[in-house]
C-alpha cells in the first residue's frame, strides 16, 4: 500500500501510526516528507467496502451541505482520505450540526436508493433496484433483506416470523408514504460517525449513503442515545418534520436493530421483537 501511495502522489512516506478502536478496518495516519498527513483505511473483511465508502463520501461532498474527508485515492486494497486534525467542539456545535444535516436532506433526487449497493457495517446494504415508492423500497431493500439474512444466520424463530409478517402487512397504514422527494442520507449516523475538524465544526465519516426518507436518518441518530436538544431543534427549524415523526422513529430504528442482530446477535433479538410488537 505504502509503495502505491508514494508512486501515485510522488511523495515519500516517513511515518505511519496505527489508530486503535476499529474492528473491521485497519486505520492509520501516515505522514510524508513535507509533513503532510493522510488517513489510510484498509478493510480486512471485504475489499468492496473501500470503493463504496469513497462513493458515499463523494456524494455527500458534492452536496456542499456538510463536511466530509476528501477522497484522495481508492482501489480494492485501501482508501486514502484527507486527514482531519480534530479540535474541541465550538460553542454552537450541535445547533450548526443540526442545520447542516437539514441542508444535506434538502438534496433530493427522483428515486429511492443509490446508483450502487453498499454496506451497513460489514453487511451488504441493498440500494438497487431503485424505487419511486418509499414503502416499497423500505420493505424490499431494507427490512426483507435483513430478515432473510437473519434467517440465513439462524436468528429467526417462529415468534419473530409471526410478528414480522404482521408488521409488514401493517406497515402501509403506519407510514405516510413518499410525501417528500428522496433525501440524501448519511445512512448510519450515530455518535461514532462524526468528528470535529480543525475549526471545531462537524465532519461526517463512515457513511452508508442512499436517497431515502429523512426520518430514517434522524431515527438512526437516536438509536444509541441521540444527540442533544440543540441538534434536533436547529434541524426542525431549518427543515420542519412532518407531524407524527416521533411515532415513526422505531419503524426506522428496526432496520438498524435487525442489522445489529445479524452482526452481533444476542440482545438485538429481543429489541427486534419489542419493536415489532409495538406496531402490531
Amino acid at each position: 500500500m505504502i509503495n502505491k501511495i508514494e508512486s501515485f502522489l510522488d511523495i515519500k512516506i516517513i511515518d505511519s501510526k496505527s489508530l486503535g478502536g476499529g474492528c473491521i478496518a485497519d486505520s492509520r495516519v501516515i505522514e510524508d516528507n513535507t509533513g503532510k498527513k493522510y488517513f489510510l483505511k484498509h478493510y480486512v473483511t471485504n475489499s468492496s467496502i473501500h470503493r463504496a465508502e469513497a462513493d458515499g463520501l463523494t456524494e455527500i461532498l458534492k452536496s456542499g451541505a456538510i463536511r466530509v474527508p476528501k477522497v484522495i485515492y481508492v482501489d480494492d486494497s485501501f482508501l486514502l482520505l484527507e486527514f482531519i486534525n480534530s479540535k474541541p467542539k465550538t460553542k454552537n456545535f450541535f445547533s450548526d450540526f443540526g442545520k447542516k444535516f437539514a441542508d444535506l436532506h434538502k438534496v433530493t433526487c427522483e428515486n429511492f436508493g443509490f446508483f450502487e449497493n453498499n454496506f451497513i457495517g460489514t453487511n451488504p446494504q441493498k440500494n438497487l433496484p431503485r424505487y419511486r415508492n418509499w414503502i416499497d423500497f423500505y420493505v424490499e431493500n431494507r427490512l426483507l433483506f435483513q430478515f432473510q439474512l437473519a434467517e440465513k444466520n439462524g436468528y429467526v424463530s417462529d415468534e419473530m416470523k409471526k410478528y414480522f409478517d404482521k408488521f409488514i402487512q401493517t406497515l402501509p397504514s403506519l407510514l405516510p408514504g413518499s410525501e417528500e422527494n428522496p433525501s440524501l442520507l448519511h445512512g448510519d449516523l450515530w455518535g461514532g460517525n462524526y468528528i470535529t475538524d480543525e475549526n471545531g465544526e462537524v465532519c461526517l465519516i463512515d457513511p452508508a449513503v442512499y436517497y431515502g426518507d429523512r426520518e430514517a436518518d434522524l431515527a438512526m441518530t437516536k438509536l444509541f442515545g441521540g444527540f442533544n436538544h440543540d441538534f434536533y431543534e436547529a434541524y426542525n427549524e431549518e427543515y420542519p418534520l412532518r407531524p407524527g415523526h416521533s411515532e415513526r422513529e422505531d419503524i426506522y430504528k428496526l432496520y438498524h436493530v435487525m442489522n445489529h442482530l445479524n452482526l452481533f446477535g444476542g440482545s438485538y433479538y429481543h429489541q427486534t421483537i419489542s419493536i415489532l410488537k409495538r406496531y402490531i
